[in-house]
């Protein structure tokens, strides 16, 4: 067990050496900054990051989708109105199981992503401006493997959070 920090300890020091702070302000700078980049897409951070997930797994259906990126699946379905209603996805029934949709990014959707891809990794330039090219791929190293079996080992069986989920009444 760590001990409490003292008055010789720097202020502020249990905030700024907890993950979850790090993680929830870091996560906090990035939404603000990609949000506003990714509306002149004509997308939400949301739409990106099932955009991207599509894009991956073409022939993935909602289920499956809904998973991958950590969404409620009632939350995903407003998400993909709103791609669809931009003529960024379609969804056509599947073939195997006509009560299941099978989601595809439009030309015109490949197209908006490429371009905020492309501004979104200008940002994460910016963000990582002060480290060099080893401290960045062993940190995007790390957090790959922190999203994986470690992840999943603290959560226990527990069931997970969505990070998005349904938006209430």
């Amino acid at each position: 067990m760590t001990a409490a920090p003292t008055a010789e300890d720097s202020p502020g020091s249990w905030l700024h050496e907890d993950l979850h702070w790090s993680f929830a302000r870091l996560k906090q700078g990035l939404s603000t900054a990609e949000s506003a980049v990714v509306r002149e897409h004509g997308m939400s951070l949301w739409g990106y990051t099932v955009l991207m997930a599509i894009v991956e797994a073409p022939a993935r259906t909602q289920l499956a989708l809904a998973q991958a990126v950590s969404v409620d699946k009632s939350k995903l379905v407003v998400i993909l109105d709103e791609l669809e209603g931009a003529g960024l996805v379609v969804r056509r029934p599947d073939p195997a199981d006509r009560r299941a949709r099978i989601i595809e990014v439009t030309p015109e959707g490949g197209r908006a992503l490429k371009a905020a891809r492309g501004d979104i990794e200008a940002i994460e330039g910016r963000l990582l401006g002060g480290l060099d090219t080893q401290e960045r791929a062993v940190l995007r190293k790390a957090l790959r493997h922190l999203v994986g079996a470690p992840i999943l080992a603290i959560e226990d069986g527990r069931q997970a959070e969505s990070a998005c989920p349904p938006s209430g009444p």
